[in-house]
């Protein structure tokens, strides 16, 4: 018997003898189906039954209606994640984006309720919000904001709306920027560990939390670079434009700024918001703001209805756990690849200590099914990664060099190092005004662990042939004649990532030469404004925007809606399950210690070295505060 038909037995087994009470459960089933978001058209738009005529006919005489939807975490972006049968999953950013607009064309929907939590993204996921509010506002409707507390981001997605309000208990923590850079030197001299390094480009700082115990100058400059560009145009430019009635000049907003954060007594009176109000008072203002009598609140408007899931059929509850895949329609349609996360060879998958890579076997099969695919008639790649491994990095490099059809490259939050190598053989670079992209560097690494075992009594004898056989071994340090080697190899593939990313930039119109191009390389980061300037890509611009862009490169009116195929395809619980692919381990304990989760990710380029020791990644542990 293998082990995943030892698996499946064990789940039917658990699942016969499950206690009634798990029969109330509720099951979310994968929100974004496989081959994407279906946009029906009068080709393929079915008949309509007597219930649906009916309930059109309702909606016609219904109350003006208020779409309620919630905005937070991390709005993760990728396809491919399996739903649990047990909690539901959370949706993506596509899925909120998708309510909005549905929400934008929908004749019965009035106004717009934003209910703001804490959101986990970069400017890159703030910017799409901002857009898709301003969309629907554009339409002639209001969007409404509501928080218990905004920090920075949920303010700039507030600001996007006709009117924010806050309970008066409630608070506004907009303080400024502040990049919080991690240094591990003197924490792995005390287990006796040692990181080993070599680099190529001044700026490439990933590796210097493992080298130094402070910031190099070149990495302080770069930061506050990106840092001055962020604050001065994402949030005082925000608040400028967005609070119009306080006819704010930049310098004013910055002072406003320096007084934060604020109670939310205190921000009303220096308007930063306009109201406050507890939930019901808020809720029963929108008929008045509307002028009409009354609202109806659609709560969770446009979300998929949670589906119940049968624990007292074993079999039923295997087409839960594996639903069936619906038929791919024929209609021509835009292909959407999600590159989201740590780049790696094969296909990826969840780290026990928390966070998850993307395979590169996973997005060439992916590629490859796009450009195979005769309804596909352009592909879009979207990328929300620091990079990874410098292999893995060329292998889908490769296949976006030889697929047939039109590709587009569009950036989300994060696209560097190895997220910018990727995206060198697409026909338009966007990337989204507060991206961090570029760091054109390499690196090589690995985590020195003779001195821990020595420690602990634990002797290694060693018996070898070959000169330079210790290149691979993490009991010692490489040796001159290992390091000269490896230097060698760091170095061609520097020289590497600088030809192939000048032959894309050249295709793309620009005039760069090498030398220009290395004054902006040599590991250093952007902001997507910074790159447009630079030439680094070509356009500043939201992934519906590339999506328009590749419908006009396969000669589609931009403007005509299309459906879209989501790559990966999402993978069913069960399958995840059969193949020891779900997140299992420390993830959920580690992030009950203070301060432990942010310690794992930062490990996580000493643990990737020691797997590949090459690497193509970007100084991420810049977090903006």
């Amino acid at each position: 018997m293998t082990v995943r038909t030892r698996r499946l037995a064990a789940l039917l087994a658990a699942a016969a003898f499950a206690p009634a009470a798990l029969a109330d459960n509720p099951f979310n089933p994968t929100q974004n189906p496989p081959g994407g978001l279906k946009k029906e058209t009068p080709a393929n738009k079915k008949p309509e039954k007597a219930e649906e005529k009916e309930e059109k006919k309702e909606a016609a005489t219904a109350l003006p209606r208020v779409a309620h939807i919630k905005l937070s975490g991390d709005l993760g972006e990728s396809p491919a994640e399996a739903d649990s049968p047990f909690g539901g999953s959370s949706e993506t950013l596509r899925m909120k984006l998708d309510r909005i607009r549905k929400a934008t064309k929908d004749k019965n929907v009035t106004a717009l309720y934003v209910e703001l939590g804490g959101l986990e993204c970069g400017f890159g996921k703030v910017n799409e919000l901002r857009r898709a509010i301003a969309d629907f506002r554009a339409a002639g409707k209001k969007a409404f904001a509501y928080a218990e507390t905004l920090g920075t981001k949920e303010y700039l997605v507030a600001l996007a709306c006709d009117s924010i309000s806050l309970p008066e208990s409630g608070g506004v923590e907009v303080v400024g920027l502040r990049a919080e850079v991690m240094f591990y030197k003197d924490a792995l001299k005390l287990l006796n560990l040692e990181a080993d390094v070599l680099k190529m480009g001044k700026y490439k700082s990933a590796v210097e939390p493992f080298t130094q115990d402070k910031m190099s100058a070149e990495n302080r400059e770069q930061i506050k670079s990106m840092m001055d560009d962020n604050f001065e145009k994402e949030i005082v430019a925000a608040m400028v434009a967005g609070r119009p009635g306080q006819k704010w000049t930049p310098e004013q907003a910055e002072k406003v700024i320096d007084q934060g954060p604020f109670t939310a007594k205190k921000a009303l009176k220096l308007g930063l918001i306009d109201s406050l109000k507890y939930p019901d008072q808020f809720e029963a203002g929108f008929a008045k703001a509307l002028g009409v009598d009354e609202v109806k609140i659609e709560r969770g408007y446009g979300k998929p209805k949670s589906k119940e899931a049968d624990f007292s059929n074993p079999f039923a509850l295997l087409d839960v756990l594996s639903p069936k895949k619906k038929p791919e329609s024929k209609e021509p349609k835009i292909a959407v690849v999600h590159l989201i996360g740590g780049i790696d060879s094969g296909k990826g998958g969840y780290s026990p200590l928390g966070g998850s890579s993307v395979g590169s076997d996973t997005i060439v099969e992916a590629i490859r099914e796009a450009d195979k695919n005769p309804t596909v008639k352009a592909i879009v790649l979207r990328v929300d990664s620091p990079g990874g491994s410098a292999l893995a990095s060329d292998m889908i490099w490769q296949a976006l060099k030889v697929c047939k059809k039109p590709v587009i490259a569009s950036m989300g939050d994060v696209a560097a190092s190895g997220g910018y190598y990727v995206t060198m053989n697409a026909k338009r670079v966007f990337a989204e005004p507060g991206t961090i992209t570029g760091s054109i560097g390499v690196f090589g690494m690995k985590l020195v662990t003779g001195g821990l075992f020595d420690k602990f009594g634990v002797k290694t004898e060693v018996v070898s042939r070959g000169k330079n056989s210790g290149a691979a071994s993490s009991h010692g340090k490489w040796t001159d004649s290992e390091r000269a080697a490896l230097t060698e190899t760091v170095e061609d593939v520097y020289d590497t990532f600088l030809t192939k990313a000048l032959a894309g930039r050249h295709a793309n119109g620009q005039t760069m030469t090498m030398e220009q191009l290395k004054e902006m390389a040599g590991g250093r980061v952007w902001t997507g404004r910074q790159a447009k300037a630079n030439g680094l890509v070509d356009e500043l611009g939201t992934l519906d925007d590339a999506v328009a862009y590749a419908k006009k490169e396969a000669g589609v009116d931009p403007a005509k809606d299309m459906e879209l195929l989501l790559l990966p395809k999402p993978v069913s619980f069960l399958d995840k399950l059969m193949d020891g692919g779900l997140p299992f381990g420390l993830s959920a304990e580690w992030k009950l210690v203070p301060g432990a989760e942010k310690a794992v990710r930062g490990l996580a380029p000493v643990l990737g070295a020691n797997k590949d020791r090459v690497r193509l990644a970007m100084p991420f542990m810049i977090e903006w505060k």
